[in-house]
């Protein structure tokens, strides 16, 4: 799935022309409209410094929350524009919307090296429902375009998909690094290759756990999608978590670790509670015996000894989704050692991914985010990579 890169234009081509990036720029903001957090518009900078620096016009999109097609001024993204002309050192202009005649002239009176920020894409319903039209008026304000934005490729959206039948369509370095260490981990990985699975539901997952069968070494899950395969199981599981839809689905792919030889890691037992709260009692218990009206909230010490084994020794790991209600910080000790055995591992010469999201959520929380070998952007982008899914925002651009 090689794809062009920004890299792979002669650098003499950028001078005069006008880039339309797409961006991920959905950042969190309080409720003073203060941004939170600017690593979105961080991981960013590689592709838009490097086309400033080659002369190039660059036009940058993006959305912000889920304003469903209405101009929201909370969601507008005036933060980023001062975040980026302080993080750029630059002036970067901005417009009103980002099709129209206000935004044309702006474009047109761009000179080289400048840059312009559109306003919220999704201000107009058009573009998450990849309205042709729509995707045409976009590209019709540049000569190339350039896919950044790794959170929204695994949507068809005018912005992602659309745009990229009008235009030159090249992958920004954000997308690239993302491909290198996915597709290098599901294709050719280092082994052993260790994949450990958590967060609260398999139902988002049961696709990425039967792709993964195909691929790893071993398998370890946590959080509380183990409580619906400890009921496959016929154990007892209190009141903790159960998808009763999924359990046979859930026997299938015990059944699929089995025939493949695939040691499929379940926790040895459990820090239970009496209700799902801060303040709730809490004992460790072992797996079979959850009291009635307990439930799991994370995974004891015997677990984290156990997986933290099977992580030591490998040499590729992928991580999505917590061990446990991570966010209650009564309930984060298995998470946290988990991330701590995973940053041991790339210490020793590991390539660990951690999926966006939670998983991420989880890492920075534990200190660790630097400790990783790259942490995606984007959670359900990377979830559908690892289903094995085609990301439309990908295969519509242009192959080496």
């Amino acid at each position: 799935m090689a794809k062009k890169t920004v890299a792979d234009i002669p650098a003499s081509e950028f001078k005069g022309k006008k880039v339309f990036v797409r961006c991920d720029f959905n950042v969190p903001l309080d409720e003073k409209l203060k941004i939170t957090s600017d690593k979105r518009i961080q991981a960013a900078l590689p592709t838009i410094k490097y086309l400033i620096e080659k002369g190039a016009r660059v036009i940058m999109a993006s959305h912000l929350g889920r304003p469903k097609g209405e101009v929201k001024p909370e969601m507008s993204l005036k933060p980023v524009q001062q975040r980026l002309a302080e993080l750029l050192k630059l002036e970067v202009k901005m417009a009103s919307d980002c099709i129209g005649p206000e935004v044309k002239q702006l474009v047109e009176a761009l000179k080289d090296g400048e840059v312009l920020l559109l306003e919220n894409l999704r201000f107009h319903k058009e573009e998450t429902k990849n309205d042709p039209g729509f995707a045409k008026e976009l590209a019709s304000l540049a000569d190339i375009y350039v896919s950044d934005a790794f959170g929204t490729v695994h949507r068809a959206h005018a912005s992602t998909e659309g745009i990229a039948h009008d235009l030159p369509a090249y992958v920004g370095f954000l997308i690239e690094k993302e491909l290198k260490f996915l597709e290098g981990a599901l294709t050719d990985p280092k082994r052993p290759f260790v994949a450990i699975i958590g967060g609260a539901k398999i139902s988002g997952k049961l696709e990425v756990l039967k792709n993964l069968l195909n691929k790893v070494d071993k398998l370890i899950i946590g959080g509380g999608m183990a409580y619906t395969f400890f009921k496959a199981r016929g154990t007892k599981v209190g009141n903790s978590l159960v998808e009763p839809e999924l359990i046979k689905e859930a026997k299938e792919i015990l059944k699929a670790a089995i025939d493949k030889d695939v040691p499929f890691l379940l926790p040895l037992d459990h820090i239970v509670a009496d209700k799902f709260a801060e303040d709730a009692n809490t004992q460790e218990v072992p797996r079979t015996t959850i009291p009635d009206g307990w439930q799991g909230m994370d995974i004891g010490p015997d677990t984290i000894k156990k997986f933290s084994n099977a992580i030591k020794d490998a040499k590729t790991i992928i991580w999505n989704g917590p061990m446990g209600v991570f966010e209650m910080d009564k309930f984060a000790t298995g998470t946290i050692a988990i991330a701590k055995a995973v940053a041991e591992a790339t210490a020793n010469g590991a390539i660990s991914i951690i999926g966006g999201g939670d998983s991420a959520s989880a890492v920075k929380k534990a200190g660790l985010a630097d400790k990783m070998s790259h942490i995606s952007t984007g959670g359900g982008a990377s979830l559908e990579f690892l289903e094995g899914k085609v990301l439309p925002g990908i295969a519509v651009l242009q192959d080496k």
